[in-house]
């Protein structure tokens, strides 16, 4: 129920930060592209086997200290039909290694189309009678900003599958407040009011932690608002981006948790992918490099953090 799962997972692994699997080709060791381009050649095949073999590797590496990963559909689909492929199979390596995986995918539509989407990344697809699943991810960011008909069709795959949504609310990108920070007639921000709508979306999905199957995208590099937002919405759960190489910190992203340490999950997506970069070790350590960031990481948040 709501983001049960992923809490129950945080709590056992204390640890509050998902790791952003957002491949470049230039991320990946030339030994792991020229082992995939001798097989497939310099075709999308062997770009896409390239990034699989490369998040595979992460993954070993962190999945007993990191409760979660989060894949952006982007840098899946630049590889076309097999860049995608390697998304879903990313996204059943993780879980079969009792990882929680979040899709980045910013989805936004509405009626039957949103709820193709929602079928696509959450549920489970009829053929011909048969229940199959296509991506099958237990979270999945989306776009809220045509209202209630973008997010109402993911409700009820939401509650059959025990599956989750981060909407997004405050942003972490530099431009963000052109829109976000304006304000409404009732003196409201917009951000304030999206955050106002997850906290009504997700009424009827609070889990045990008290937390619902809504949850919000809120920006590190915004300190100020994600306290806001923290004390306004606090049936939500936060998904946080900005750290790290977006300039946030732990400072920055310890007020987006309650009392309890609970309520937010941190992301870092270049930091751990290129931390051997940082610490001075080759290009095929980078499996190691990206767990002793991840550890470093954990700390810096429970730094100023206690999970309870």
């Amino acid at each position: 129920m709501g983001f049960d799962r992923l809490i129950d997972a945080i709590v056992r692994t204390q640890n509050p930060t998902v790791a952003g699997l957002d491949p470049k080709l230039d991320f990946v060791p030339a030994s792991i592209k020229n082992d995939c381009f001798h097989t497939y050649g310099k075709t999308l095949e062997g770009a896409a086997a390239a990034l699989l073999s490369f998040n595979k590797a992460i993954i070993d590496q962190i999945c007993d200290i990191v409760p979660a990963v989060k894949p952006q559909a982007a840098y899946y689909e630049m590889y076309g039909w097999q860049g995608v492929k390697a998304l879903a199979e990313t996204i059943s390596y993780a879980q079969e290694k009792g990882m929680f995986v979040i899709t980045d995918g910013k989805r936004n539509d509405i009626g039957t189309t949103m709820e193709a989407y929602a079928t696509a990344h959450l549920g489970v697809t009829d053929v011909a009678g048969e229940p199959l699943s296509a991506f099958g991810a237990d979270a999945l960011t989306v776009n809220g900003y045509l209202g209630t008909d973008g997010i109402k069709p993911l409700l009820n795959i939401c509650a059959a599958q025990d599956k989750g949504i981060f909407v997004l609310v405050k942003t972490s990108n530099p431009s963000s407040g052109e829109l976000q920070d304006k304000k409404l007639s009732d003196g409201a921000t917009v951000y304030e009011q999206m955050g106002r709508m997850c906290e009504g979306w997700g009424e009827e999905s609070r889990g045990k932690y008290g937390y619902s199957a809504v949850g919000a995208v809120v920006g590190a590099t915004y300190p100020e608002q994600l306290a806001e937002m923290r004390a306004k919405a606090p049936h939500t759960f936060f998904l946080v981006p900005g750290y790290g190489a977006q300039g946030g910190g732990a400072q920055d992203a310890k007020n987006a948790f309650d009392e309890n340490g609970l309520g937010a999950i941190i992301n870092s997506s270049r930091g751990i992918m290129c931390a051997w970069k940082k610490q001075g070790l080759t290009e095929e350590d980078f499996a190691v490099a990206a767990r002793n960031e991840a550890i470093r990481m954990r700390e810096d948040i429970l730094s100023t953090i206690t999970i309870r």
